[in-house]
């Protein structure tokens, strides 16, 4: 039985689906035991369950069309759940089928997770790679109309459906972004979303980049492997550990990808009511990268598993956080199937970083607050001109399209650049080493 902290909290209300079914922390679980119950709080509400009986009985006999029995009571379970907080949920056979395939990195659909805030059909974020993110969605983009339908009113789950259909066909969004005065419309082709959900290159020599979209479960051994390749162009002097707008994944994952850079120490740990739900999970001494210089980049869109990688690396000193707020959402769901192809999805504990903080509606802030933005050269008629700015100018001895393509890249993505920075000075300071107090004697 698995065990899930994920996806995405409280303002926003989450649903997994094959839009964009985020995989859930998952673990397995021995049987589930009881919770410590007394004889009590153990009997029925007699007059609540004859009232339900009632409702479910006029519901039957005077709704204005007919209603069969399955369609009510499941509608009752999501009821029972929608009421507890925005995780736990009723997962029928479409949706069970989508939270197994997004575990696995592959599932339907345009690519993006979606929520609702103030009412509003919102983009969560959207993934690396898919149609959503080539189409250029952006968190925060509240969705107005799915082809010709307005979205208000619409639940999670019709606003699903409507986005859900066969590779190949398009959909039309219309969408409004925050700062413009007036909508926008986005066509987008849906697809099979395959994701990968590690990608590493090199910043500069001996810079790595790694980039984790979302937590998978071959997510850990992948960010193994990536390092690998990053060693293989030379020793690593700083590595960039990218997590904005990963919203989550497997909690196996997310160990395994802490334990990559920490050798010792408590990564995470969970508490709730049940003896099961109470977990620790350490790191081990076999680890891949335990002392190349890291910053990892974390904002609004980091969720879940993300959250316990970069709590866990903040806490353990092992890594400088930066860029803005994480999302918040510390509590932990398990996965209970019901029969061969419907499950619930319950909240049954909280997380933990290893200092005992509980991030749930908090988030993780940063060690050095870096707001998203991009450089721009100023105005100014006395801007130096370079031999490499020249049109036409002889190459140098290493210069390749590549560089250009990072500077730029450096430019459009300020908290990346300066994360580059950060991990250059921290160089600079190590290699001064202990500085001079007395002068070296003079030799004759």
């Amino acid at each position: 039985m698995p065990l899930s902290p994920a996806g995405l909290n409280a303002p926003l209300r989450r649903l997994t689906s094959a839009l964009l079914p985020v995989a859930l922390l998952t673990l397995p679980l021995p049987a589930l035991a009881a919770p410590d119950v007394t004889p009590a709080d153990d009997e029925l509400p007699v007059a609540e369950i004859q009232a339900f009986a009632e409702v479910f009985e006029r519901i039957k006999r005077a709704y204005v069309e007919e209603v069969d029995d399955a369609t009510l009571l499941r509608n009752a379970m999501r009821g029972m759940l929608s009421e507890l907080d925005p995780h736990s949920t009723y997962l029928d056979a479409e949706d069970y089928q989508s939270l197994q395939e997004s575990t696995q990195g592959e599932f339907g659909g345009v690519g993006i997770e979606v929520g609702k805030r103030d009412g509003q059909l919102t983009v969560i974020t959207p993934i690396d790679d898919t149609p959503a993110s080539r189409a250029g969605l952006e968190a925060q983009d509240v969705i107005l109309r799915i082809d010709d339908t307005p979205t208000e009113g619409l639940s999670l789950q019709q606003a699903v459906d409507l986005m859900r259909g066969d590779p190949g066909t398009e959909i039309r969004l219309t969408i409004m972004r925050q700062g413009e005065s007036a909508p926008r419309v986005v066509n987008i082709e849906r697809e099979i979303i395959r994701t990968e959900s590690v990608k590493q290159e090199l910043l500069g020599p001996g810079y790595g980049y790694l980039r984790i979209s979302q937590f998978q479960t071959r997510t850990g051994q992948q960010v193994v492997e990536a390092l690998e390749t990053l060693r293989e162009e030379g020793p690593l002097q700083g590595l960039v550990l990218d997590l904005r707008n990963n919203p989550g994944g497997v909690l196996q994952a997310a160990v395994d990808v802490a334990d990559a850079f920490l050798d010792h120490g408590l990564i995470v740990y969970t508490e709730g009511r049940l003896p099961d739900s109470a977990m620790r999970f350490s790191a081990q001494r076999d680890t891949a990268a335990p002392e190349v210089p890291l910053v990892v980049l974390i904002n609004g869109g980091s969720a879940s598993a993300a959250e316990i990688v970069a709590g866990a690396l903040q806490d353990q000193r092992r890594g400088v956080v930066m860029g803005t707020e994480s999302f918040g959402k510390g509590s932990v769901q398990q996965i209970m199937p019901l029969g061969e192809n419907e499950a619930l999805k319950l909240t049954t504990a909280r997380y933990f970083t290893p200092s005992g903080r509980s991030i749930q509606a908090l988030g993780i802030s940063p060690d050095v607050e870096v707001v998203r933005g991009r450089l721009e050269v100023a105005e100014n008629t006395g801007l130096r001109v370079r031999e490499a700015d020249l049109e036409g100018h002889l190459a140098g001895n290493g210069e390749s399209d590549e560089r250009g393509e990072l500077s730029a890249r450096l430019r459009d993505d300020y908290q990346l650049g300066e994360a580059l920075n950060l991990l250059k000075a921290l160089n600079v300071l190590s290699e001064r080493g202990t500085p001079v107090t007395e002068p070296p004697a003079s030799s004759e």
